[in-house]
């Protein structure tokens, strides 16, 4: 697909520390294509957090064009904005944050509780999203009985079954081992292949970041390099 989800233009991010300004981000310059599953890479503090936070509508920029799915969400307000991201936007954790007494099925279920649809088609998205993710026979498990690799995908199955255009992910394989790492970067590409999911990943793999369409590589809250 060659239509654009992400267009950046100009992206600068401004914070205010004690009496100084920090710039984590400097007008930037980016463009991801529906479909398209992108890593970011960076060191720590280059950047890639406060971009990913951006995208997903967690934080609005200083200054710039930000237009995600064809609304330019920097001219939103908070509530329009609130609104807009339960719709556009998945965010996967490196760390879960399932909730620890709730089944697998209730976890999945949070972000659609707050949607006017019926119970049943609730329940049928949250099978759909636990099917698709391999894990449609551990639907009553709470997170304790859940491997790191199967919690990560429960995590996936919550940030898909709104059906979201969007998929943000924060070193999403970044507490899990080789194997399970493997399983999930292929499932963020089944997405995106499969699904058309845009999927945006931070990482600091290399491993990774291959199994991605494209890595960008960030320094200093600019891109500076790309890697086919």
């Amino acid at each position: 697909m060659n239509e654009p989800m992400i267009e950046c233009r100009g992206i600068s991010k401004d914070y205010r520390k004690g009496t100084h300004i920090v710039t984590p981000l400097h007008a930037l310059e980016l463009t991801v294509r529906k479909g398209e599953f992108l890593a970011l890479m960076g060191p720590s503090g280059s950047g890639k957090t406060t971009l990913l936070n951006l995208l997903s509508g967690i934080d609005s920029p200083t200054s710039g064009s930000l237009v995600i799915a064809g609304v330019e969400i920097s001219k939103l307000s908070r509530r329009e904005l609130t609104r807009w991201r339960a719709k556009h936007i998945g965010y996967i954790f490196q760390l879960y944050h399932l909730v620890p007494v709730l089944t697998a099925f209730e976890n999945v279920e949070l972000p659609l509780l707050l949607d006017n649809i019926s119970k049943k088609e609730r329940h049928a998205r949250v099978h759909a999203a636990l099917e698709l993710v391999g894990l449609g026979d551990r639907s009553h498990h709470t997170p304790a009985e859940l491997s790191g690799g199967q919690e990560q995908r429960v995590a996936i199955a919550r940030a898909i079954v709104a059906d979201p255009p969007l998929l943000v992910a924060d070193e999403p394989t970044g507490d899990l081992d080789r194997e399970a790492a493997g399983r999930i970067l292929e499932l963020l590409r089944e997405l995106a292949r499969e699904h058309h999911k845009t999927i945006v990943m931070v990482t600091h793999d290399a491993r990774a970041a291959s199994a991605a369409d494209r890595t960008l590589h960030l320094e200093k809250g600019q891109l500076l390099e790309a890697v086919p």
